[in-house]
């Protein structure tokens, strides 16, 4: 209804407003008395449960209040309310109310636009700054070793970014002179030292994704050289507490490889002899080696020798890190650190300078050295600004060319220009100005220019391509039609990947798996290569449901997944071999497939010992189901689990809080949600007993449903009502696209968006799609006064 409204002219819209207010009217009567029956006794001006009163609600005009509305609209549609103790309604009464509020919020919607407001200045954080230096320079950084962690907003971290502190600032500096340096190249004075550090829990007995055939352990690093020259390879080893080089038990000498853009370019010969000891550094691991500027793979591993027997009594595992519970057998890489350049001997042709050098200068010539400087400034400027730029806007980076020049070469003076253009606002920051001409609080489309950023950092969390920035300097994108023709070219660009890596990351907790460290006691299997493909598992299965655009119910239920060897063995599944993540059909009866079966997502939700029914029981309602619970109210104690005894069931151990009245309203929503994934254990491995072998108990509901037991009940339930699942994808993508959170004002636009994408089977792309288009992502609403 609400994609209507916004296509009629303000009298259509008028008229119709006023056919949903006389329906609203003519059903009061019915539905007052299921508000009077089923939410009064507790939304009263006495009990106000949850902060909620009712007694002054006008269920005629719902419109008039839309804040509180929409909060009951969530309430009915979720199946919170009435809570699960309580007398329920008819499912037919509870639709009927829900439809006449939403109907009458969409119409008040459409004819009062509230686009919700973005913040003014938004600068760019480590993910975007890395992607963007990608698309500007050709040139790959790691902004993780360069600038802080993002603080994160509403589950993601391009909200909270509008602030710029002179510690940050001086980060941004320091990033931006490395950055610059390497991106031209020929003005390296002095050396530089970068060190490549391997997981401590990586185990490198067998052959790693991304490694050589025949090769064992080690590391696979894109390194940009700044100068053709020689540079320095120095190896150190993993060691154990007492600093002797783990997996040296025995005489047998093993043979180690450097290598750059997968060939061999030294090798060495790894044994007690050549390293003296055990204890002795790596001197003898050192080794000098030419390579030419730019970017290289560079590697560093040992040759693989024949299959043998190594699992041990002592040792019946998969992972080998810990000298105490499961030792190397062999010696490991632990870093490699780089030194150089020496003897360099100038920078040739590589990707980032193909790509700043636009021009070259004719000659020595003072004037045609600084034409051409301008021309190279102007064409990065428009790129990293993301809109034309003015002739005299170089001036400013074309004084700190001058001033490079003035000391060095013409190299000399583009690397400062360089800086200058990486450190001004104009690039840190995204910025959205309000018109002159519309009044305070007013809704106003943004620009082109403006909408074509919002596009880009969305999909890619980058810049603008050329093709997308010419079309919004055109002013075409705001075309009918045109956003669309983007979005659709820009989801099946590489860059799109950024939606697995960054947007699910977030959305699913991902990221949080680099910190989680199981126990070791319990799950002696558990170490960086698993970690590794248990997240690569859920990114390659989200991107496979972008690429294909395939229905996001797959994402609650699907009959393949992606797997290698150890993520194989870790399921149990057979035949399965090699280190390669390669996609995997599943069986009907299979235990794995949605994203509520992955390792990671069950993983991330649970306990260095135990799995937690409540985090994943929030997962699902916040993120998953977009019902989520309220905050818990202050000073409520956290589950003391000294007090208990250690054979008891997870379902047991929590019943203290669901018996406690200050905890049990919202335990008794967010517990049995958890309880239904109570067959995997705290690293995802499926499970038919728990604790002293009782047989697992993973009957759960849903808010509104009934009883069903186990994951396969918890995704049938969600299928039941795939709308609610859409909307909660919806909310996160478009809190992602607009970098704010959700709030009341934005329910109609949603509720556009899902019914929108229902009609298209709930494809991804018609969530996309519906976004791009939706008022809040295409306006903006002013300033009040």
């Amino acid at each position: 209804m609400g994609e209507m409204m916004n296509r009629l002219p303000a009298p259509g819209r008028a008229a119709l407003l006023a056919v949903a207010v006389s329906v609203a009217l003519h059903a009061q009567p019915r539905q007052q008395q299921f508000v009077d029956r089923y939410c009064a006794a507790c939304h009263n001006e006495r009990v106000k449960s949850g902060g909620l009163s009712l007694a002054h609600a006008d269920l005629s005009r719902p419109g008039a209040q839309p804040k509180l509305w929409e909060k009951v609209a969530r309430k009915l549609r979720t199946g919170v309310m009435p809570p699960p103790q309580a007398p329920q309604p008819a499912e037919a009464d509870r639709q009927a109310l829900l439809r006449q509020v939403e109907n009458t919020l969409d119409a008040a919607s459409a004819g009062r636009l509230n686009p919700g407001r973005t913040e003014t200045l938004r600068r760019l954080n480590r993910t975007e700054y890395q992607n963007a230096i990608r698309d500007l320079l050709a040139l790959d950084i790691d902004a993780a070793s360069l600038l802080p962690a993002d603080e994160s907003g509403h589950g993601y971290d391009n909200v909270n970014v509008s602030e710029l502190s002179p510690t940050l600032l001086n980060r941004y500096i320091s990033a931006a002179q490395k950055i610059s340096r390497l991106a031209v190249g020929g003005t390296q004075t002095s050396l530089q030292s970068d060190t490549i550090s391997l997981p401590a829990d990586l185990t490198q007995e067998d052959h790693l994704p991304g490694m050589p055939l025949g090769t064992r352990g080690g590391v696979s690093a894109l390194y940009t050289f700044p100068q053709n020259g020689e540079y320095e390879i120095q190896v150190s080893l993993m060691r154990d507490l007492a600093g002797v080089v783990s997996g040296l038990r025995t005489s047998r000498a093993h043979e180690m490889l450097v290598l750059v853009d997968r060939e061999p370019v030294h090798t060495f010969t790894v044994s007690r002899a050549t390293l003296g000891n055990e204890t002795l550094n790596e001197k003898t691991l050192q080794t000098r080696i030419r390579v030419k500027a730019g970017p290289h793979q560079l590697a560093v591993t040992f040759l693989r020798e024949g299959a043998s027997l190594i699992d041990t009594p002592r040792q019946p595992t998969a992972s080998r890190f810990n000298d105490r519970r499961h030792p190397r057998t062999a010696p490991a890489i632990d870093r490699i650190a780089v030194t150089g350049p020496y003897d360099a001997t100038g920078v040739g042709e590589t990707p980032s300078r193909l790509r700043l050098f636009v021009c070259r200068p004719a000659g020595p010539d003072q004037a045609r050295e600084e034409e051409c400087a301008s021309t190279i400034l102007s064409a990065l400027m428009r790129r990293a600004y993301r809109r034309p730029v003015e002739k005299t806007e170089a001036d400013k980076p074309l004084a700190y060319y001058r001033r490079g020049r003035a000391n060095g070469d013409f190299d000399a003076g583009i690397t400062m220009a360089v800086t200058a253009v990486l450190t001004s606002p104009e690039f840190l920051f995204r910025v959205e100005s309000d018109p002159k001409h519309v009044a305070a609080g007013g809704a106003y489309r943004v620009s082109d220019l403006d909408l074509a950023s919002r596009l880009s950092f969305f999909l890619w969390s980058s810049i603008p391509d050329d093709e997308l920035l010419d079309v919004a300097a055109g002013g075409k994108l705001s075309q009918p039609g045109e956003i669309e023709k983007q979005a659709r070219r820009m989801l099946v660009d590489r860059r799109a990947h950024n939606l697995a890596t960054n947007f699910a990351g977030q959305w699913l907790r991902l990221r949080n798996i680099d910190a989680m460290q199981p126990s070791g006691n319990l799950f002696r299997d558990f170490d960086a290569n698993l970690r590794q493909a248990l997240r690569q598992e859920t990114e390659l299965f989200f991107d496979s449901v972008v690429r294909e655009d395939r229905s996001v119910r797959d994402f609650i239920k699907a009959d393949y997944t992606f797997l290698n060897e150890r993520l194989a063995r870790h399921y149990g599944l057979p035949n399965i071999y090699g280190s390669r993540m390669r996609r995997v059909p599943l069986t009907p009866d299979s235990r794995r497939g949605g994203l509520l079966r992955h390792g990671s997502v069950l993983s991330v939700t649970s306990y260095a010992t135990r799995t937690s029914p409540v985090l994943r029981g929030l997962l699902v309602l916040r993120n998953i189901l977009g019902a989520p619970p309220p905050t818990p109210p202050p000073n409520v104690p956290a589950l003391n689990e000294s007090t208990m005894a250690a054979n008891l069931p997870m379902r047991e151990r929590l019943a203290a809080h669901r018996s406690n009245p200050a905890c049990a309203s919202c335990h008794r929503t967010i517990d049995p949600v958890g309880f239904a994934l109570e067959n995997f254990n705290a690293v995802g491995q499926w499970r038919d007993l728990e604790v002293e072998d009782q047989p697992v108990d993973s009957s759960g509901a849903l808010p509104g449903d009934k009883e069903f037991r186990g994951i396969d009940g918890l995704e049938a339930a969600l299928l039941r009502r795939p709308e609610l699942f859409v909307a909660a994808l919806t909310e996160n993508l478009l809190t992602f696209a607009l970098g704010r959170g959700i709030e009341y004002y934005d329910a109609p636009a949603v509720r556009n968006i899902v019914g929108g994408a229902e009609k298209d089977n709930y494809r991804f792309s018609s969530l996309i799609l519906g976004i791009v288009k939706s008022v809040p992502f295409q306006m903006r609403r002013t300033e009040h006064q």
